[in-house]
């Protein structure tokens, strides 16, 4: 079984207009709600996939209940920590003229030490159940770095893989509790060396000082080029095929979805690349956020170009 942290669910809304125009009445063509957040979208393509899945987090309200329902539906165990408030929505407005997305990400409720608690208890009981942690998105307010890397530690002294997706000052703070993966993106390795990154060799060299600070698997994500991949195993450079895209949210969420899936089964680290890989660009081929089709996916495993560069 895998499990996934979302401490910051929400009710993902998905608009597709003609033509979004600021400061206009904006008609609808069609409008499509599920249950979102980064950490439920990689359970959602996980199960799809074939894995056995438990979501945990925060969850509140009316909204807390549409997310828990949608996730149950999809066989995903839902074991949330119940919270005053009520949980988010976030809003993607597709401009089919243009073909831009906009989205609007609500903050959230804020939590209180007594929810963390909660939630530290409830990971602590289900981790002897599973194979594989991922921990992704943003910690709702009064949260704060500290119920990540509480989260981290206790999946490190159980001897279970933490993959964290985050970014930012939270992702800079957690390093130092040594996730086993992390899938920055090019800004976000930015941030976090404060260097310029314009070239493939100087991104490289970013993620392997990060491999060699202690995080086992250092993905960067470049997105229609593919990624780098410093690890144990070596150093790997992946080309993606190209694709007709039409909605590439969700598609780091599916990565880490990809990886998390190929850890939990044993595969050797390339197999896993590619199964990861294969599962992003799968997702850019549908509408839905955080979806696959497996056709899709065994169609794109063969196409994925993996080369051990170190």
């Amino acid at each position: 079984m895998i499990l996934t942290v979302t401490a910051n669910a929400a009710i993902d809304k998905r608009y597709v207009l003609e033509r979004f125009g600021v400061g206009n009445v904006n008609r609808v063509k069609s409008c499509q709600a599920n249950a979102g957040g980064k950490g439920i979208n990689v359970a959602r393509v996980a199960s799809i996939v074939g894995e056995k899945m438990t979501a945990t987090g925060f969850l509140g309200g009316h909204a807390g209940k549409f997310i828990s329902e949608r996730v149950e539906a999809r066989g995903i165990k839902s074991d949330f920590v119940w919270c005053n408030g009520e949980s988010r929505t976030c809003i993607n407005i597709y401009d089919e003229v243009k073909g831009e997305q906009t989205e609007f990400l609500e903050p959230g409720f804020e939590v209180t030490q007594e929810d963390c608690k909660a939630l530290v208890d409830k990971f602590a009981s289900i981790l002897p159940e599973c194979k594989v942690v991922t921990i992704s998105g943003s910690t709702p307010k009064g949260a704060g770095s500290g119920l990540y890397k509480d989260l981290i530690t206790l999946a490190e002294e159980a001897d279970k893989p933490v993959i964290l997706d985050t970014s930012g000052k939270l992702l800079e703070e957690c390093l130092a509790s040594r996730p086993t993966m992390i899938k920055p993106n090019i800004d976000e390795i930015r941030a976090l060396t404060g260097r310029p990154m314009n070239t493939r060799e100087s991104i490289l060299a970013a993620a392997k000082d990060l491999h060699h600070e202690g995080i086992r698997i250092v993905v960067i994500s470049l997105g229609a080029d593919g990624s780098l991949v410093s690890c144990d195993e070596g150093v790997f450079n992946v080309k993606v095929p190209k694709i007709d895209a039409v909605n590439t949210v969700g598609c780091g969420d599916s990565m880490i979805a990809g990886f998390a899936v190929g850890i939990s089964r044993g595969l050797p680290i390339e197999e896993t690349i590619r199964l990861a890989s294969a599962v992003s660009a799968a997702n850019a081929m549908r509408m839905e956020t955080g979806f696959v089709v497996m056709d899709d996916v065994n169609t794109l495993l063969p196409q994925i170009d993996i080369k051990k560069i170190r």
